[in-house]
């Protein structure tokens, strides 16, 4: 059978009108047209085979999740998905797996009101790379730097249930038939907290989603803000039962692929925060708190006991490149 050149193949699995758009897929570029009062958030990410997935990953879950971590960068800057470029890199092409690759990523598209409007593909190393963008009003767009010495540190959802996926695949442990559907559903089909991060431009000063640990990820936070984060095990979000208690909490500290949401807000919205959870039916757990760091002592995300005595956790999240 013949195999679809660079153009059909476009036509064929990534080509739908775009209503939203001044000019979609075909062209040189897209067209876009902001809304007025709105500023852009833009946010890339590439997907590599061997690296963020199996070869082997079912495509429509593939392309569900190319999408959606995404998403979840844009909903980390309290921003509204609009549209979206995908650049395809395929060692070849086969009809019935990019037929779902698509289908994928086009119910992540409509689930949340994206516009594929570009894109590339070539041959080489199976690869994805996604552009998304989306708007936020002006002023309101949250970004990692404005923590308050003061603020709640919480966390959206499930944080750890992706990581514990993986190490099943891998073979490191084995979980309860139960737990094991919920875990493979987070690390393979995650759910971008969009509507969480547009709710959160009224009530958080800093966000992040989480892709390298929660640890890591806030100690991305603490830094930009120049101050210390101090997390409480006692307060962390409910450990899996049927999986050992630290492997558990291995895997919600420093466990990635979570894209959940890590954010900073003032005491005075607990009240906001608890009833916005539940309108969301999403869990959000308070788990710590930002502090002014200690003289001679470098901003960073740390463990504490219940009684403020600091534990040491030598477990870090994901790093490209930490070996060279």
């Amino acid at each position: 059978m013949a195999h679809p050149a660079e153009f059909e193949l476009i036509s064929r699995y990534f080509s739908r009108p775009t209503a939203d758009a001044i000019l979609g897929a075909g062209d040189d570029a897209a067209l876009l047209s902001p809304s007025i009062g709105m500023m852009l958030a833009v946010a890339t990410d590439t997907l590599v085979a061997g690296v963020h997935f199996f070869p082997c990953a079912e495509p429509f879950a593939l392309g569900w999740k190319t999408l959606a971590v995404n998403l979840s960068d844009l909903a980390a800057m309290g921003a509204s998905p609009r549209w979206a470029l995908l650049s395809l890199t395929l060692p070849e092409t086969d009809d019935v797996w990019l037929s779902a690759f698509a289908a994928g990523f086009y119910a992540c598209a409509e689930k949340f009101s994206v516009s594929l409007v570009g894109g590339d593909t070539t041959r080489g190393s199976l690869a994805f790379s996604v552009t998304a963008l989306g708007e936020v009003p002006a002023g309101y767009a949250l970004c990692r730097h404005a923590a308050q010495a003061g603020d709640d540190v919480w966390v959206s959802g499930y944080p750890g249930y992706a990581a514990l996926a993986l190490k099943e695949i891998e073979g490191k442990i084995t979980l309860p038939d139960s737990l094991r559907v919920l875990c493979q559903k987070h690390l393979h089909m995650p759910e971008p907290r969009v509507d969480l991060g547009i709710s959160l431009t009224h009530l958080a000063h800093a966000v992040i989603d989480i892709s390298d640990g929660l640890l890591n990820d806030l100690a991305h936070i603490a830094r930009r803000s120049a101050l210390e984060a101090k997390v409480f095990r006692h307060c962390l979000p409910r450990l899996p039962e049927g999986v050992a208690r630290e492997t558990a909490l291995a895997a919600v500290l420093s466990g990635g692929d979570d894209y959940e949401l890590l954010f900073t807000a003032s005491p005075e919205h607990r009240p906001k925060l608890a009833k916005l959870g539940i309108e969301l039916d999403l869990p959000l757990w308070r788990i710590g708190e930002m502090t002014l760091p200690e003289p001679n002592r470098e901003p960073a995300a740390r463990l504490f006991d219940p009684n403020g005595e600091e534990i040491a956790w030598t477990q870090g999240g994901y790093e490209h490149f930490k070996t060279l």
